[in-house]
C-alpha cells in the first residue's frame, strides 16, 4: 500500500473509532485510540520519528500541562471546595442560587480547567440540593452548560481554545474582547431557558445522598492565596509578548517547588489522558495534512456549494462534529483544513466548539463528569434530561455568536 493510502486508512479508522468512543473488543478510550493511531502511522504509514515530533504542537502541550498544575494546586489548597460550599449555602432562593451557580462555574472556567471545576462542584452542589429536597438535575446540567460557555471566553478556558490560540497566533486580549459579548449573551440565554423550562419541576423526593468518592480538600488559606496570586500574574503576563507556554510552565514550576504539596499529588490531578489524546491527534492530523487530501476535500465541498470557511457552515460543522467525535478531535482536524488567515475563522472555531459542547451529554468531557458524579450521589441525568435543556441553549448561544460576528464584519 502506498504511504498516502495507508495514512488515509489509518486516519479514517482512528477518527471512526473516536466517534464510536472505543474499539470493539478492547478497553481502549479515545486517548488510547489516538495514541494507537499515531503508532500505526509510524509503523505502517511511513511517518518517521522526526515527522511525528514535528507534527506535535509542543507549545500547546506545555501550556496545557502548566494550567493543569495551576488548577491542581488550587484544588489541593481547598479553593474549589470553598467556592462550591459557599454556593451550596445559598439554596433558600432557587432562582438566585441558579444564577450564582452558573456565574461562578462560568467565571472559574474562563481561566481554569473547567473539567476540574465540574468535578469538584457537582458532588457538593448535588448533595446540598438533595438535602434541601430540590430537584438537582436542572442545576447540575446548568453547572456544566455554564462551564462550557464560560470556557469559550478566553484562549485558556479549555484545551481546544489553547490549541487554537497557539496555532492561529491569536492575541489573548483581542480574543477576550471579541468573545465577551457572545459569551455573556450565551450565559444569559442559558439562565433564562433553563429556569423557564425547569422552574415548575424543582421539587425532589426526599433522599439521602450517597457519599461521593471524591476527597474533600480542607482550606489552606496561605496556599489558596498563593495559587490565586500566581494565577492572576500568569493571566496578566498573557497580555504581554512573552510566550504563553513559558509563562504557564514557570507558574507550574513554582507550584511544583512546594513546601506543602507533594509532587505526586499535584501530578496526580494532571489530566494525562488529555495530553496523550492531543499528542496522538497532532500526529494523526499532521500526517493526514501531509497527504493534501484535506485541502482537496475542502475544495470539493466548496465546488459543491458548501464553503467550510463560511462562518455559518463552520459553526454548523464544528457543532455537529464535536458531538460525534469530541471537540478535541474536531478542532484538531478543522485546524488543518480551514483558512486561518481569515480574521474571524479561529474565533468562530473557538466559540463554536465551546458552545457546541452543551448540545448533548457526550458533547463535552465536563458533561460526562457531571453525569458520573451525579450517579455517585444516586442522581440520574438521562440523555433526554440533558438534551431538552442543552439543545435550545446551544442554538441560542450559537445564534448570538453569529449575530455578533455579522455586526463586526
Amino acid at each position: 500500500m502506498q504511504p498516502a493510502n495507508a495514512i488515509l486508512v489509518i486516519f479514517a479508522i482512528t477518527y471512526l473509532s473516536i466517534a464510536i468512543g472505543h474499539i470493539p473488543g478492547l478497553k481502549t478510550n479515545r486517548a488510547g485510540i489516538a495514541l494507537l493511531g499515531a503508532i500505526a502511522l509510524m509503523a505502517f504509514g511511513g511517518v518517521t520519528t522526526p515527522d511525528a515530533v514535528s507534527y506535535v504542537n509542543w507549545p500547546t502541550i506545555f501550556l496545557l500541562f502548566g494550567f493543569f498544575v495551576i488548577s491542581a494546586q488550587l484544588c489541593l489548597s481547598g479553593f474549589y471546595d470553598l467556592v462550591a460550599g459557599a454556593i451550596a449555602a445559598r439554596l433558600d432562593h432557587p432562582a438566585r442560587f441558579l444564577f450564582i451557580l452558573m456565574a461562578a462555574s462560568a467565571g472559574l472556567s474562563t481561566f481554569l480547567n473547567h473539567d476540574i471545576v465540574c468535578f469538584v462542584f457537582a458532588p457538593v452542589v448535588g448533595g446540598a440540593l438533595l438535602r434541601k429536597q430540590l430537584n438537582p438535575v436542572p442545576f447540575l446540567i446548568a453547572l456544566t452548560i455554564a462551564s462550557n460557555i464560560g470556557a469559550g471566553a478566553t484562549l485558556i478556558g479549555n484545551p481546544q481554545n489553547m490549541m487554537i490560540g497557539q496555532i492561529a497566533h491569536l492575541g489573548f486580549g483581542q480574543y477576550l474582547l471579541w468573545s465577551l459579548v457572545p459569551v455573556i449573551f450565551g450565559l444569559a440565554s442559558a439562565y433564562g431557558i433553563i429556569w423557564w423550562l425547569s422552574c415548575k419541576n424543582l421539587a425532589a423526593a426526599p433522599s439521602a445522598p450517597t457519599a461521593s468518592a471524591r476527597p474533600a480538600y480542607p482550606l489552606n488559606r496561605i496556599h489558596t492565596v498563593k495559587g490565586i496570586v500566581i494565577l492572576a500574574i500568569t493571566i496578566g503576563l498573557f497580555f504581554t509578548s512573552l510566550p504563553k507556554e513559558v509563562v504557564a510552565l514557570t507558574a507550574a514550576g513554582i507550584h511544583l517547588a512546594s513546601t506543602k504539596f507533594r509532587t505526586d499529588d499535584l501530578l496526580g490531578l494532571v489530566e494525562w489522558p488529555i495530553l496523550v489524546l492531543f499528542m496522538g491527534l497532532f500526529v494523526v492530523a499532521g500526517a493526514f495534512q501531509s497527504t493534501g487530501l484535506g485541502e482537496h476535500a475542502v475544495h470539493w465541498l466548496a465546488q459543491a456549494g458548501f464553503d467550510l470557511n463560511s462562518p455559518v457552515n463552520l459553526t454548523l460543522t464544528t457543532t455537529v462534529m464535536s458531538n460525534m467525535i469530541g471537540n478535541s478531535a474536531t478542532v484538531m482536524l478543522l485546524l488543518k483544513v480551514v483558512n486561518l488567515s481569515q480574521p474571524y475563522t479561529p474565533y468562530v472555531l473557538a466559540l463554536a466548539n465551546s458552545f457546541g459542547g452543551s448540545l448533548i451529554v457526550i458533547g463535552s468531557v465536563s458533561n460526562i463528569i457531571v453525569v458520573q458524579q451525579a450517579r455517585n450521589l444516586g442522581i440520574r441525568i438521562s440523555f433526554w434530561d440533558f438534551a431538552r435543556l442543552g439543545i435550545p441553549v446551544t442554538l441560542a448561544a450559537l445564534a448570538g455568536m453569529l449575530v455578533w460576528l455579522a455586526l463586526w464584519v
